[in-house]
């Protein structure tokens, strides 16, 4: 498959690229800056916001793994709008699906309210923007938009950039869930492991799943 991973340089974004090259994947990396992985061997140098449909012909799926590190709401609500809405509107009636790396605050915890994680009392205060900027794309960008096969995927609420590969994940949907020991957990590696295999079997469309390690 010809993939484009965008914000391959970010810790999520470079173990995506990585284990899709492994399998035999084209890949492409997209970042602002210098591509720092040697195992990319294609590579595109420039914003996000400056990707064109052109940039995108050809590719069967377009991974986006941008994420923004910041404290304030209305800096977060914005980055993700304009980055999610931009994706969008290049691929807009592409046959290229749009994988979104989200976040776990936008999950259901209580389905009956349709109360969020990060609306949670105990929510971490230093995760609240990033958290309610990946929500807010994700009903007012994504969700609504019929052009576009794309498919968010929420890590759990512990999102280990140090776990161990495992192999053990679950795909769960929109609700918040935990496994047999109470955990919302999985590794970044595992993650990315998950997402490479779902990018493969070519069956989620206009879906928002969730991966968490399963029971242990």
């Amino acid at each position: 498959m010809k993939i484009l991973v965008v914000s391959s340089n970010g810790k999520v974004g470079s173990l995506v690229a990585k284990e899709l090259v492994s399998r035999g994947h084209q890949v492409t990396g997209l970042s602002r800056s210098a591509n720092k992985n040697d195992f990319l061997t294609h590579y595109l140098q420039k914003d996000v916001l400056e990707l064109t449909a052109t940039d995108v012909l050809g590719y069967e799926a377009v991974i986006s793994a941008f994420g923004i590190l910041t404290g304030d709401l209305e800096e977060a609500v914005t980055a993700y709008h304009q980055v999610n809405s931009h994706l969008l509107k290049v691929l807009a009636n592409s046959p290229a699906t749009l994988y979104f790396v989200g976040g776990a605050g936008s999950l259901v915890v209580e389905p009956k309210t349709g109360l969020r994680l990060f609306e949670t009392p105990d929510f971490p205060k230093e995760y609240y923007a990033i958290a309610a900027g990946h929500a807010n794309s994700l009903v007012n960008d994504i969700r609504v938009n019929t052009q576009v096969n794309w498919v968010f995927v929420s890590p759990a609420a512990i999102f280990d950039d140090a776990g161990e590969f495992s192999r053990n994940v679950v795909i769960a949907g929109s609700d918040f869930t935990v496994n047999n020991k109470g955990e919302s957990y999985i590794s970044y590696i595992d993650y990315a492991w998950e997402l490479a295999n779902q990018v493969e079997a070519k069956k989620l469309n206009r879906a928002w799943v969730s991966f968490r390690t399963g029971n242990r």
